[in-house]
């Protein structure tokens, strides 16, 4: 093919496209939406968290301990589960209370109205025990209260995603002596 054809063929060819492109641009569109004031709710904050009860929360919890073909799901900062959500544990419980994926920190669960703080007699199950105010991600924590283990409120059953173990059911004292940080915090979207 001679240079002059191909460069007609090209030129023609891109004529073409370039017109179709034109009729594109210049093509009517739809109406658009009237103009409104009213914004949607945050997707990050709890103004968007569905409503969840307490059972709920406490069987989402359970899902995770066999959730990795019968084995609890590892425990990861950087990793997303099968479900959208992070494998550490402010993923975990952002998974139980059905908040968007892959859901808040810990700092995030605390502050930015997803939560408001209670007292620790107050804890029932569903309620979170968090620590959010170390300057390092390590050493912040939250677990989702599951009862009293005594009387005496000394110490508490929980869920929680650790490190070195992943998901698991476990006796605590986070929080009960009110010096080592942990506080009470009862999510804002549990309904019962």
């Amino acid at each position: 093919m001679s240079v002059n054809l191909t460069r007609r063929v090209a030129t023609a060819a891109l004529t073409t496209i370039l017109s179709l492109g034109s009729l594109a641009l210049t093509a009517p569109t739809a109406p658009a939406a009237p103009a409104t004031t009213a914004q949607a709710p945050s997707t990050t904050t709890a103004e968007a968290a569905p409503r969840v009860t307490r059972a709920q929360v406490i069987a989402r919890a359970k899902t995770w301990l066999t959730a990795n073909n019968g084995r609890p799901v590892p425990y990861s900062q950087t990793k997303y589960w099968k479900d959208g959500y992070r494998q550490d544990c402010s993923g975990y419980v952002s998974m139980t209370l059905g908040l968007r994926k892959p859901g808040p920190n810990t700092v995030s669960l605390k502050k930015d109205g997803f939560t408001r703080r209670i007292a620790m007699k107050d804890l029932a199950p569903g309620d979170l025990v968090i620590k959010a105010d170390s300057d390092s991600a390590d050493f912040r924590h939250v677990v989702i209260f599951d009862g009293w283990a005594n009387g005496a409120h000394t110490a508490y059953k929980s869920y929680e995603q650790a490190g070195g173990v992943g998901t698991r059911w476990k006796q605590h004292s986070y929080g009960v002596n009110g010096r080592d940080g942990y506080h009470a915090y009862r999510p804002v979207n549990i309904t019962a």
